[in-house]
């Protein structure tokens, strides 16, 4: 489908404005887990999330019945339970930007998992994207000084996994059945509150401090996050190629980190710094290839 040069621009600032949001919004989860415990603010922000999804669907006047439900909920418990239940537990004691980074090398974990579940090829330069990030995951995890925030960086990178068999799960879901986007992304995110309120409500936790700062933070990920960056979201992907949306996404860590380091005071060691680079290195390598195999 050609779009009007107009359009595409509106598309790119759409991109732009994402990864302001999503970028930010890693600052307010580490604001938040300091007055909540991971597991009942994953399930609140899932839960609140995804309400905010159908309500957005009842705006657009789409249909509110969730297909493939089973399908469905192993994505949501995936995709959303396991990518912010991970990622929210690696904010409790590691930095909102070096979190951000180690998350979203979920595209390097979804290039393996699809070699190996889908068949599909890996080209020679993804390959070297792979390698990339390898260094880089040693450099930010240094192996060599196994103490401080190991276990918050090892929550990072399963949260990256786990969106990863998320979005291997989305695609056979794809395969078999027509779906809308927008419904399945507000059904996944519902669902996927349920096995992080039921985890929420099984361990003794904190009980939420429902602090001016807390509000706020469950405000963002909510309404700007959620809602409005998925409405921004399906509309560049409407707009753009699929591989020219994803390559947007890649100054969402980046905000992360700059985000972390303005409001936070975070100030990553040199060898995190090389690691991190290396990672975002890989992940241009990555979408350019995806890219080009689309172009």
């Amino acid at each position: 489908m050609t779009q009007s040069p107009n359009s595409s621009k509106w598309a790119v600032l759409s991109l732009f404005a994402i990864a302001l949001i999503w970028g930010y919004n890693w600052v307010q989860m580490k604001i938040a887990v300091q007055y909540a415990s991971p597991f009942a603010f994953a399930a609140l922000r899932n839960l609140l999330g995804g309400l905010s999804l159908l309500l957005l669907m009842v705006w657009l006047r789409k249909p509110l019945e969730p297909k493939a439900v089973p399908g469905t909920f192993l994505l949501g418990t995936f995709q959303m339970a396991g990518m912010y239940g991970f990622a929210t537990l690696a904010l409790v004691s590691g930095g909102a930007g070096k979190t951000a980074v180690l998350v979203y090398t979920m595209p390097f974990w979804s290039l393996l998992f699809a070699w190996i579940a889908l068949g599909e090829r890996v080209r020679k330069f993804q390959w070297l994207a792979v390698l990339l990030a390898i260094a880089g995951f040693l450099l930010i995890l240094e192996p060599q000084n196994l103490g401080g925030t190991l276990v918050s960086k090892v929550f990072a990178v399963l949260s990256g996994v786990s969106w990863a068999m998320g979005s291997i799960v989305a695609k056979k879901l794809q395969q078999s059945v027509k779906l809308d986007l927008l419904s399945l992304t507000a059904w996944q995110t519902l669902f996927g509150a349920v096995p992080l309120t039921l985890i929420a409500l099984t361990i003794p936790i904190q009980p939420i401090q429902w602090t001016p700062q807390f509000c706020i933070a469950l405000f963002y990920a909510v309404i700007p996050s959620t809602a409005i960056a998925q409405f921004l979201w399906f509309y560049a992907l409407h707009t753009l190629t699929a591989g020219a949306a994803g390559l947007g996404t890649l100054l969402n860590p980046v905000f992360g980190v700059l985000f972390a380091a303005a409001q936070l005071g975070e100030r990553p060691g040199t060898m995190e710094l090389l690691g991190m680079a290396a990672i975002v290195l890989a992940l241009v390598i990555n979408s350019s290839q995806m890219v080009g195999k689309r172009g």
